[in-house]
């Protein structure tokens, strides 16, 4: 007997506890161990789609979704919506309960590591399975980022040309080696629907979260490229060492983004970790 395909994306709109209409999707199976992937900056839910459309992860219930000033999802104005913690915290929480995730495993790239922290210390880990940091950045320490920094704020500028051809550089840092082009130009055009001013609101908070990283109760993940420029592999090494019980996986060869650049590793890893982190439920 054939094993029935898994149903198609299936497209929703959140609105969060703020009023922020948020773009998210759903794939996979309708029910089983659920999988919330969170992008990072200027990026959107659809950088994970070597993760929605592997079979390896097909028999889990997944969810992306655009976070607030990214992708399809609303682009509020003004500073506040992106300065305070509790936005992102109520947004995720909002997301989990519109999409129907039981306990998930949230799955945060870069800046989302900041988003999960802000979650947890909001909302605590009880509606949580496990977390898996990919290149998460959860700490403001200068040791523990590469050289992409500058790049970074000249992505804020509103001159558009400055804006562009910073975007484009800061696009290849992260990737040890060249991706294929229809991939990068994808990339790219998510990257540059993100206003100027929405990149600048999500630096100007506090990112420090060692207290909260050091109380965590749920298996953690943490996944990283040993090649990555834009979060030094130190900063892995630090949330390994400081969250009770925490792996750490060090990805050789590969930059900022492990689940594009060794994505079958990537698919196998975290499913497995999922079926474990189900199994303790």
């Amino acid at each position: 007997m054939s094993t029935p395909s898994s149903p198609a994306r299936r497209p929703l709109r959140v609105t969060t506890p703020d009023g922020v209409g948020i773009a998210a999707e759903l794939f996979g199976a309708q029910e089983g161990p659920s999988l919330l992937f969170i992008h990072g900056f200027s990026q959107a839910g659809l950088c994970w789609s070597r993760q929605t459309a592997s079979p390896t992860l097909s028999s889990f219930r997944m969810a992306t979704y655009d976070f607030r000033g990214h992708g399809a999802s609303d682009r509020p104005a003004t500073p506040e919506f992106y300065r305070e913690p509790a936005r992102w915290a109520d947004e995720v929480a909002a997301v989990i309960a519109a999409c129907d995730l039981v306990r998930p495993v949230l799955v945060g790239w870069s800046y989302a590591g900041r988003i999960i922290c802000d979650y947890v210390a909001a909302h605590g880990t009880a509606g949580i399975g496990g977390i898996v940091f990919v290149d998460a950045a959860t700490a403001n320490e200068r040791r523990f980022y590469g050289r992409c920094n500058r790049l970074m704020r000249q992505m804020c500028s509103t001159d558009v040309a400055e804006n562009v051809a910073a975007t484009r550089t800061f696009l290849r840092h992260c990737f040890a080696a060249p991706i294929p082009q229809p991939l990068f130009d994808q990339l790219f055009g998510v990257n540059m629907m993100v206003p100027p001013p929405v990149r600048a609101n999500l630096f100007d908070r506090a990112c420090d979260y060692d207290e909260l990283l050091r109380t965590l109760d749920r298996p953690v993940l943490v996944a990283h490229g040993a090649r990555d420029e834009v979060v030094s592999p130190a900063m892995a090494e630090h949330i390994a060492r400081i969250v009770p019980g925490a792996r750490l996986d060090l990805y050789d060869g590969v930059g900022h983004a492990p689940f594009i650049e060794a994505a079958e590793r990537f698919n196998s890893t975290l499913a497995a970790f999922t079926r474990e982190v189900a199994g303790k439920a």
